[in-house]
């Protein structure tokens, strides 16, 4: 298979898989359900919506301060407004291609901050490992909270606890004996993987070695809370979901992070995932849908409006450099 062919497929496959899913969502439903998700997301609470996409922003705000703490013991500096517009940037461009604003911040960084191609990305990889680990760490505490329930519905729906168990149990030894392998191995992929795991784990590690580890950290916790309290104000805006707990909303939470890394933004997967993850709660599909769409909608009509503003902000404040 030729480069550009895995280029192409890598773009057009998630986008296609978008579509179906939003098709899939589309006649699922019966008319009546239709228009029901439309009233709801039309008569939605435009306050709590404003409340939601204002966090979101703060959010961005919060990621590019926690960027520069990263660039800082490097020797860099960047602008406060440079680092929130190349930030905003990335997210836009993650909307039509799957981690290239990943590479388009680093990229930016070096055209307008002068800092080298391969130093800013590896601050981006850090940056996603440690996402990586806040999510998992979610994903435990919402584990602990909704333990007796996610027991219950397992069993319900015949589900053999003691061998999901067993499962991740030997899941979990075959991943340290992977590892075991992998250290001990002289073969050249294991040496390569070494190297990149061993990357990773000092980058994650340099952040307490920073000057404003606690600052960093900070931001970090801060970026997640306000994550999902995007996500929880917009329980408001529809009637079913406004007596939601901490926990049940966890679940939906967690829900749509995953759609979100699955197709371009969650598109057409992530008003499934979530509205299917409040559906174990009794919330009826139709609100579920309705949730799911308008946090959806709220969110990417952020990252579509700001980071345009951004495109064309960014070089004019920088002409002269």
């Amino acid at each position: 298979m030729g480069t550009s062919l895995k280029k192409f497929l890598k773009i057009f496959i998630p986008i296609a898989f978008g579509l179906f899913l939003v098709w899939y969502s589309y006649n699922s439903t019966s008319p009546e359900e239709r228009k029901q998700i439309i009233h709801y997301i039309s008569n939605a609470n435009p306050f709590w919506v404003f409340i939601s996409v204002l966090i979101g922003i703060l959010s961005h705000i919060s990621r590019a301060i926690r960027w520069k703490y990263l660039l800082q013991p490097m020797g860099y500096n960047p602008k406060f407004i440079n680092s929130v517009l190349i930030v905003l940037i990335s997210y836009f461009a993650n909307l039509g291609i799957p981690r290239s604003g990943e590479f388009l911040r680093a990229t930016a960084l070096t055209t307008y901050e002068k800092v080298p191609f391969e130093k800013g990305f590896g601050t981006i990889v850090t940056e996603r490992v440690i996402d990586l680990l806040m999510l998992l760490l979610i994903i435990l505490i919402t584990l602990v909270l909704q333990t007796d329930f996610i027991l219950g519905f397992l069993e319900e729906k015949g589900v053999n606890i003691i061998g999901a168990a067993g499962i991740l149990l030997v899941g979990i030894v075959g991943l340290f004996v992977g590892t075991y392998i992998i250290r001990k191995s002289k073969s050249p992929f294991a040496i390569k993987l070494k190297g990149f795991l061993n990357g990773l784990q000092d980058g994650v590690l340099s952040v307490f070695k920073m000057k404003n580890k606690w600052p960093f950290i900070f931001h970090t916790l801060f970026i997640w809370a306000a994550y999902f309290g995007m996500f929880w104000v917009i329980k408001h805006t529809v009637e079913e979901t406004m007596s939601l707990s901490l926990g049940q909303l966890l679940v939906a939470f967690v829900g749509g992070a995953f759609a979100m890394s699955t197709t371009n933004g969650g598109i057409g997967l992530y008003p499934i995932a979530v509205s299917a993850a409040l559906g174990i709660y009794g919330i009826s599909s139709v609100s579920g849908d309705a949730f799911g769409w308008i946090m959806w909608i709220a969110q990417t009509l952020m990252v579509v409006v700001f980071g345009t503003i951004s495109f064309i902000v960014l070089p004019l404040l920088n002409r002269n450099r």
